[in-house]
């Protein structure tokens, strides 16, 4: 029987493009929902309720295979779990752009989650242990910026795609467009060198057994914090980016200028990571976490309160610069706190906690609004979660800066 040859080492830049497209995919998907979100309403007539579950169910799937595929790459490897994941989303995605009924797309919308979110925590968990300890935190933060462009790509989807074709196709071809990863899959299979082989794995290890260490003494402080610090980040994240195109619909604006105005804020999002990722190496993770966490604080509150078209507008360029950028520090940052054994599935059990953040987070604000909430006492709700995720890392995250993988 013949042996398939390796993949050839790949330098650091090769590996963090590799891995970033991949990244890039992800983003893409999710900033499609958003958009989609508000076109599905006008072609289906779908109610907010309709539309929150169907961005929740977006994140059930997402805590399910955070859990799932983040043990699993704990004992078969980092690598075959990321072309796994990246695969799943992709052929979910190109399925639901044929759904006919809501049902159906919230099905597909779950195998789409579990691919995003075992995909995210296990692709930044190989590329931190495949980096030196000097450069990691920048690395994991640019990788991280790939979520950025794929945001954009989304962005110019929604803005030059989704109006060009009927109300009951535009948003079809979206998602057409969505299942493209599955190729990229194929080409990472082949290009993508194997996880380390010195990496100490947990194989041996029932999941239970694997899980139950996050909880031991020597961990529990660091799984406390991160369960925090997800939870108040996803719930804060998916609240409000998934509906920012609706909500600046509801503001008064068309929904074709909503996407331009979206896609303006978004392009704040590249300078938030590129500013993070040059200062987590030299102030350390915990600085650049709880100071771009208050920034995204303040930004949501100022969003939530704006009463001009150019307040709204800056506010969500705040929004966005300092939201990203704690995204970036907080895959970073999290892989840090725990040992290779269980590396992955401390990640991706983190990342499930805040999926359940990120099913209520876009369930608040058609729940809110039938309370007779407003958008600005929402964002304030926003603002101040993400506060708790602050002070979180603040006093219960210790630096990592500098150590060993």
């Amino acid at each position: 029987m013949t042996v398939p040859a390796a993949a050839p080492p790949v330098s650091r830049n090769r590996l963090l493009t590799l891995s970033g497209l991949g990244w890039m995919f992800d983003a893409m998907d999710v900033g499609l929902l958003s958009f989609i979100l508000a076109a599905l309403k006008a072609d289906w007539g779908l109610s907010a309720g309709q539309m929150g579950w169907l961005g929740a169910i977006n994140s059930v799937g997402m805590a399910v295979g955070a859990v799932l595929f983040g043990t699993m790459a704990d004992r078969i490897g980092r690598k075959h779990v990321f072309v796994i994941t990246l695969l799943l989303f992709a052929v979910a995605s190109g399925l639901s752009a044929f759904a006919s009924t809501l049902a159906v797309l919230m099905v597909l919308r779950f195998f789409i989650g579990m691919g995003l979110g075992g995909e995210l925590p296990v692709a930044a968990t190989y590329v931190s242990e495949r980096v030196p300890a000097h450069e990691r935190g920048r690395v994991v933060v640019l990788l991280e910026s790939f979520w950025a462009v794929g945001w954009l790509l989304a962005a110019l989807i929604a803005y030059f795609v989704i109006p060009r074709f009927a109300a009951d196709t535009g948003w079809r071809v979206a998602l057409l467009l969505g299942a493209l990863p599955a190729f990229y899959a194929l080409y990472l299979r082949r290009k993508l060198p194997a996880d380390e082989p010195t990496a100490p794995r947990a194989a041996g290890l029932p999941w239970t057994a694997r899980l139950a260490r996050l909880w031991s003494a020597e961990h529990r402080r660091a799984t406390l914090m991160l369960w925090v610090l997800w939870f108040t980040v996803v719930f804060s994240y998916y609240g409000m980016f998934l509906w920012l195109p609706s909500v600046m619909v509801g503001k008064g604006f068309a929904l074709i200028k909503s996407f331009e105005y979206v896609l303006l804020m978004t392009l704040a999002q590249l300078p938030g990571y590129f500013t993070a990722a040059w200062l987590i190496e030299r102030v350390g993770r915990k600085f650049v976490l709880v100071t771009y966490l208050l920034g995204t604080a303040a930004s949501a509150w100022a969003f939530g309160s704006a009463g001009s078209e150019t307040a709204l507008l800056l506010s969500g360029a705040l929004l966005s610069f300092f939201n990203l950028g704690a995204w970036g520090a907080l895959y970073a940052y999290s892989p840090e706190n725990y040992p290779a054994a269980i590396r992955a599935g401390g990640v991706g059990t983190a990342a499930a906690i805040g999926r359940v953040g990120g099913i209520l987070g876009p369930l608040a604000i058609p729940f809110l609004g039938a309370q007779g909430w407003g958008t600005d006492a929402t964002f304030a709700l926003f603002a101040a979660t993400i506060a708790v995720g602050a002070v979180a890392v603040a006093l219960l995250g210790r630096e990592t800066r500098g150590q060993a993988a």
